[in-house]
């Protein structure tokens, strides 16, 4: 079974987690069979070894770790990676795909270029 785990820095003001829980949702709508979680780094909950271990738990078999973070950093750089690797000995069974920070995509960076140079709206 194919799943994808969404993982962003975390906060703890909940409103922050609304732009990620909002992809998992579209997500949802578009691919009702592919499981969907978000995980996050410090700060928010679940954990990426907790989500992850859920979706193993119900028959994983493929998990797509996309980084939802617009550059590579350290986080995206070191620590995601070093979590990827300790995920990939616990859950040998499973294959575990890191693709790059979303941010590096040239249709994300077309999108918020676009965004950025719509003119401003009155309120």
């Amino acid at each position: 079974m194919y799943c994808v785990i969404l993982f962003a820095h975390g906060s703890r003001d909940p409103l922050w987690h609304r732009p990620v829980e909002a992809v998992a949702a579209r997500m949802r709508a578009l691919a009702p069979h592919v499981p969907v979680r978000c995980a996050y780094l410090e700060l928010s909950t679940p954990a990426l070894p907790q989500a992850a271990a859920e979706l193993v738990a119900a028959g994983a078999t493929s998990v797509r770790i996309v980084p939802m973070f617009l550059g590579t950093g350290r986080h995206a750089r070191e620590d995601l990676p070093a979590l990827v690797e300790t995920l990939r000995a616990s859950h040998p069974a499973t294959r575990f795909e890191l693709p790059p920070a979303v941010g590096e995509d040239p249709r994300v960076i077309e999108l918020l270029a676009s965004l950025a140079l719509e003119p401003t709206r009155p309120v």
